[in-house]
């Protein structure tokens, strides 16, 4: 079955479908779906910035706002944060330039990252995939505070980055669409990968997206739920020892702390 359910998947990815899917879900047309949606995936509209009838279209609820202060933000300004609620699918240092067994997977930072000159940056880094499902708040946050070095959209497939596609399809974390970012803390840099996936119509920034951001401050965000990789710079972070595989993490919550190398 797994065969078949690839070749399903290999047919269904196309950028094509998953704008006939933006589409529909930013028309007036989806507007009665969204108390379907909430309920279907034990989302809590409560914590919404706005009551679910103020909601003009689908999308607009996927990428809704929370109530200020329902997130609490890692006040240390070394800590590197969580950019989004998610479950942590894959983490663990980088090893000569790979990311080694997400669900099975070996992944390169070379291909990860689109062939940046800044690669080699990386190869004894620090990675995070944070996994957004449906039933997540889908706006992403800067995890450190620091400037913004660089921004690059890579197009790409759309596959699903969920369980069967991180573990059945061919390297879907680097072979999606991704929207990648070069931030620049005090300590060194940290890469933060958006991945679309499967009926994700597209990774936005936030409006006149600053050039400096604190930790927590708007980045991007989904139309509708996907993958964030973390990327740290080689040898600048200490992860947290209580996290793994499986974990579940809010946004503003302390993944490690970001040191200068040699301190």
């Amino acid at each position: 079955m797994k065969p078949l359910f690839r070749l399903l998947t290999e047919l269904s990815s196309r950028k094509w479908i998953s704008r006939m899917t933006g589409s529909f879900s930013k028309s007036a047309a989806s507007r009665p779906l969204i108390p379907w949606f909430a309920k279907t995936y034990g989302i809590p509209v409560e914590d919404a910035e706005k009551a679910v009838a103020e909601y003009a279209t689908l999308n607009e609820f996927f990428t809704r706002r929370l109530k200020p202060g329902l997130r609490l933000i890692e006040p240390d300004p070394n800590a590197l944060v969580s950019p989004v609620d998610a479950v942590i699918t894959g983490m663990g240092p980088v090893d000569s330039g790979q990311m080694l067994q997400v669900k099975g997977q070996d992944y390169t930072i070379e291909e990860l990252l689109n062939r940046s000159p800044r690669t080699i940056n990386y190869d004894r880094g620090f990675f995070f995939v944070l996994y957004l499902s449906p039933t997540d708040y889908h706006r992403i946050h800067s995890p450190i505070t620091g400037e913004v070095l660089e921004k690059e959209h890579v197009p790409g497939k759309v596959y699903p980055v969920n369980e069967f596609g991180l573990r059945h399809m061919k390297r879907v974390l680097s072979r999606n669409e991704r929207l990648i970012t070069v931030m620049e803390h005090d300590a060194g840099e940290v890469a933060v990968v958006k991945v679309g996936a499967m009926n994700v119509s597209s990774i936005q920034y936030v409006d006149a997206l600053p050039s400096n951001l604190k930790a927590g401050d708007d980045l991007a965000y989904f139309e509708f739920g996907s993958t964030v990789v973390l990327v740290t710079e080689n040898d600048i972070l200490t992860p947290r020892t209580d996290l793994a595989v499986g974990s579940k993490v809010r946004m503003g919550e302390r993944l490690g702390t970001l040191k200068r190398p040699g301190h």
